[in-house]
């Protein structure tokens, strides 16, 4: 029986090598790709467990990083963040990797939640949860003009200042404080503010006519209202 060719059988062989070769070459790609997918994930690099004002922008911005294989970093991959507990908002929401693999967002805490949580999460990677903890107001303090006396009709020589505070003496921004005359008539400039960054605001009280005390009534939230007096001469 004549034998094949050696060039026929050369050619079968090359070819069967090439096929294998191309089969093993896509299970390679497919697994290196897997693999890759597997080890991304994010880190926690700044930010976690601040304490802020309800209502306030974090003073640190929220920092993750993306890593690969190795823990090396990777660049150009998107990151999302959203706000799970508490309300409030961050700024971007989406963020692309850097070649430090980090990205970053500010995050402003909620109005009210003492627990507030932060998500991150990208394509492949298990998320990131970051946690912030929102004091509330709970006092409010005259801190300058009470018990005044002036001549009735007249503008107070001294500005009133309030401070609003949280826990641990904490100053409290961006509170709404509203003013009320409550006895002896005359004007208040402005009626509602909102308190800087020192937890204060700056009240211009003109006296009513009636001779003796007068009152303003600053009320902020569900706090119990302090009451502010003067004297009318």
């Amino acid at each position: 029986m004549p034998m094949p060719s050696r060039p026929r059988r050369c050619a079968h062989l090359v070819g069967a090598i090439s096929a294998l070769c191309l089969v093993g070459m896509a299970f390679a790609a497919c697994s290196s790709s897997t693999e890759a997918d597997a080890m991304v994930r994010l880190t926690i690099v700044q930010g976690n467990q601040q304490v802020a004002p309800v209502g306030t922008q974090l003073p640190l911005p929220v920092v993750l990083r993306v890593v690969g294989n190795g823990g090396a970093p990777m660049a150009q991959v998107p990151v999302q963040f959203a706000v799970q507990v508490g309300g409030g908002s961050v700024d971007p929401g989406t963020v692309i990797s850097d070649a430090n693999g980090e990205v970053r967002t500010k995050w402003t805490l909620g109005p009210t939640s003492t627990s507030q949580l932060l998500m991150g999460t990208a394509r492949g990677t298990d998320t990131v949860n970051v946690a912030a903890v929102g004091v509330p107001p709970r006092d409010v303090m005259v801190v300058q003009g009470n018990t005044q006396t002036a001549r009735a009709g007249t503008l107070l020589p001294t500005a009133v200042v309030l401070r609003v505070t949280g826990g641990t003496n904490l100053p409290m921004p961006n509170q709404t404080v509203t003013f009320a005359i409550t006895a002896g008539g005359g004007s208040v400039t402005p009626q509602s503010a909102v308190t800087n960054s020192a937890g204060e605001v700056t009240l211009r009280w003109t006296l009513g006519p009636t001779l003796g005390n007068q009152t303003v009534l600053a009320t902020v939230g569900a706090l119990p209202p302090v009451t502010i007096a003067a004297i009318a001469n």
